[in-house]
């Protein structure tokens, strides 16, 4: 892949060391963007089959699906369905799957999709360009919904006043008049450390698009598409993702939580583990994070897939009920 990338991603040189990718191997980018770890991935020789749902995403890397000689296949789709489309073409299981979780800086500067509000731009925050915008759902949820969002996904201590304001200012349809709103209700003044508006476009923006709910049923469907010594690497860049990452590990490795010193942890209890050799949290550099300061929040967790069946997921569990 001699062309040059557009986009470095966060972490690359530890993402590829953990992923430790072999040629002729197959993996699974399930998070395309510009397609930096796409490329590293090709470049170690390796076949992937990149997933993003952002349709921008896809067209502007037909270019390294054309400079590939075939081994890259990218999918416009959700990376919680990454088993089924690995299935699709062609690989019943996978060597390796790679997350790097949350909107992209490409989908941040542009304010055109209305994901931040340094630039004026329409309240939008779609990041498959389908289905409900932010500003539609302003306007039809409840206040106490809009409250629950701003404090859970936000973690905005507070989001009453928030949602109140919101409500009263409605209908809202920019970047620009939402940011102004949620200011104004906290008294924000220009020059402080951090723009209080930053929390509530957060919270809107994984409320859209079910972040939360596709990075859990992200990690189900890369249990179940990795085979024996399949390696997983997630990057995280906030604590709500990383918490769910960190849990999903925990579970699947075996290491249940504390019991009491009547009742110490037992290794034996529910499934098989189905992951090992998990590493502990790695972080950006400081020259890293001096290059690219999103790099600061980052954080890359992962481990190797062991032969023990998947576990059932959530929804798997409710259908046998």
């Amino acid at each position: 892949m001699s062309a040059p990338a557009a986009h470095v991603p966060v972490l690359i040189d530890e993402v590829i060391a953990v992923l430790n990718p072999v040629a002729g191997e197959v993996h699974i980018d399930g998070t395309f963007g510009a397609g930096g770890y796409s490329r590293a991935l090709l470049g170690a020789g390796v076949n992937v089959v990149a997933i993003d749902r952002d349709p921008d995403a896809i067209a502007s890397g037909q270019p390294l699906v054309a400079e590939s000689d075939g081994r890259l296949t990218l999918v416009q789709g959700q990376f919680s369905e990454l088993d089924v489309i690995a299935n699709d073409a062609g690989h019943d299981c996978v060597d390796g799957v790679t997350l790097d979780i949350g909107v992209s800086s490409m989908q941040l500067d542009q304010a055109a999709r209305g994901f931040a509000f340094g630039k004026d731009g329409p309240l939008d925050m779609r990041m498959s360009q389908s289905g409900e915008t932010a500003a539609q759902w302003i306007d039809a949820a409840e206040e106490s919904e809009i409250a629950d969002v701003l404090f859970l996904y936000g973690e905005e201590r507070q989001s009453r006043r928030v949602a109140r304001a919101i409500v009263a200012a409605r209908p809202l349809h920019r970047t620009s008049e939402l940011a102004h709103v949620v200011r104004r209700a906290l008294g924000y003044r220009p020059g402080a450390p951090k723009d209080p508006a930053t929390r509530s476009f957060q919270a809107l923006r994984i409320a859209i698009n079910d972040e939360l709910g596709e990075l859990e049923r992200g990690l189900d469907a890369a249990e179940r598409a990795l085979g024996p010594g399949g390696r997983l690497a997630v990057v995280s860049f906030h604590s709500l993702d990383d918490r769910i990452v960190k849990l999903f590990l925990r579970q699947r490795s075996g290491a249940v939580g504390a019991g009491s010193r009547h009742m110490p942890d037992r290794a034996d209890v529910g499934p098989a583990p189905t992951f090992t050799q998990v590493a502990k949290p790695a972080r950006a550099s400081e020259a890293e994070c001096v290059i690219n300061p999103r790099a600061r929040s980052a954080t890359l967790r992962s481990a190797v897939r062991t032969s023990a069946p998947a576990w059932k997921s959530k929804l798997q569990k409710e259908l046998a009920r």
